[in-house]
Formats: structure tokens, sequence, C-alpha cells
């Protein structure tokens, strides 16, 4: 099962250690800015192998708008993962609600 969550409700999650965060936007989306700590995977990729993306269960996934993310999280629940969570509303709810965005120093 896929749990939605709101961004604050993803931050006290990541804050907890006890999940990763996949963020399967494309490299030009990426280095605009993403969560902090989170892994870049484009959904392509993650959907040619997503076992080589994932080192354990309990993965928040993250993408613009949260339509890719909730894409990928479906990938990974029929690859026999069950702790999954898609961020609503992605990346631009969870900055329009003041959460930290990194921004890569090559980037700038």
């Amino acid at each position: 099962m896929i749990q939605e969550l709101t961004p604050h409700q993803a931050q006290e999650l990541i804050a907890s250690g006890n999940v990763d965060v996949v963020d399967v936007r494309e490299s030009h989306e990426w280095i605009g800015g993403h969560l902090p700590g989170a892994k870049h995977v484009p959904l392509d990729r993650f959907r040619a192998s997503p076992h080589s993306f994932l080192p354990r269960d309990g993965v928040v996934f993250v993408c613009a708008a949260g339509i890719r993310s909730q894409t990928a999280a479906r990938i990974a629940a029929a690859s026999g993962f069950k702790q999954l969570y898609n961020l609503t509303g992605g990346t631009r709810a969870w900055s329009k609600a003041g959460l930290p965005i990194q921004r890569d120093a090559s980037a700038a």
C-alpha cells in the first residue's frame, strides 16, 4: 500500500531516518532544487531496474507534482516493496510549505 504524505508529514518521516528519499524527476528539474538528502533516479531509469535503486523498504518518492512519484511507488509495490510513500504535490508543495530545498553548487 502506498501512503500519501503532506510535505510536513514527509519532513517528519524523513527526519526519523527510517526512510530513503528518491526523486524521480529529470536531471534539468533536479538541478533546480531538491529535497535535502534525496537520491536522484529519473523515472525511466528506475522503471528499468527498481531493485538496483532501492536498498531497503521504506521509501518516500518525490517528483515535481506527485504524479511520476506515484508511478514510481506503484512500480516499487509491484516489485515487492511494502513501506512506500508518495509526497503529495511533490517538490512544488514542499517548497510552498516553506521547507528547505537543496541546490547543488554546480547548479548555481
